[in-house]
């Protein structure tokens, strides 16, 4: 097999992460394998599950009811929802393992999200389910806060704020929840894995500052330099 199973794609938001993703579903498939380790993929980002509990809770207010998860200004009424998407996650992934067993023979699952706080992206990946994190290689995509913010400014799009490419955060929510994060921490402990219950998850960082995500060709070099060191450490 020459792809790689699993590869999680993290960073604060607006990091990159999105585009990355579309850069790879652009790329020729044969020279993406070759040079990436990206076989056929699927995407599971938790923007979505995001989404679809605004959604939710608005149908509820429009019926009378109690919002369940978030307030009407889309606060968050208490953490575990960020582990109940990762949770999302998990089930998403173990129901196409169960439909074929052989999945991974031909796919590769591309796994995105953003975490902030003091221990945000350590306990998202706690949460991982053993048969992700067996398989898993992880690409954090570094940003500045400061950058994040800039480019979370330039991204929103009005009428898409739904999608995947265009949707942005209000500056009090980027403070809040994402102007500090773990990730130099998870460096100090070890410069090659995540260990994450007993698995070691081997990890590689992508540069994005200078910004090299509106560029395809920087993008696929700073790809192919992080591709290179993870296939270096599979497992």
């Amino acid at each position: 097999m020459n792809n790689f199973p699993i590869l999680i794609i993290t960073g604060r938001p607006a990091a990159g992460k999105s585009e990355v993703i579309d850069f790879l579903k652009k790329a020729n498939p044969k020279e993406r394998l070759e040079q990436f380790h990206i076989a056929d993929f699927e995407e599971l980002d938790d923007f979505v599950y995001v989404w679809e509990t605004f959604e939710i809770d608005d149908i509820l207010t429009a019926h009378g009811k109690p919002r369940i998860w978030t307030d009407e200004k889309y606060w968050f009424k208490e953490h575990f929802i960020w582990n109940l998407y990762i949770e999302r996650i998990n089930l998403e992934y173990r129901k196409k393992l169960a439909r074929d067993p052989a999945y991974h023979d031909k796919k590769t699952v591309l796994i995105e999200f953003a975490r902030g706080g003091e221990e945000g992206i350590t306990e998202a990946l706690s949460y991982l389910h053993e048969d992700i994190l067996r398989r898993a290689f992880l690409m954090y995509i570094r940003v500045s806060y400061e950058e994040s913010v800039r480019k979370n400014h330039r991204r929103a799009r009005k009428g898409q704020e739904d999608s995947i490419l265009y949707h942005s955060l209000p500056d009090e929510k980027m403070e809040f929840y994402y102007k500090t994060n773990d990730w130099e921490k998870i460096e100090a402990a070890d410069p090659h894995h995540i260990d994450v219950k007993g698995f070691k998850i081997p990890y590689a960082v992508f540069e994005n500052e200078p910004e090299k995500t509106l560029d395809p060709k920087l993008i696929g070099q700073e790809l192919g330099r992080v591709a290179k060191k993870l296939w270096g450490m599979k497992k």
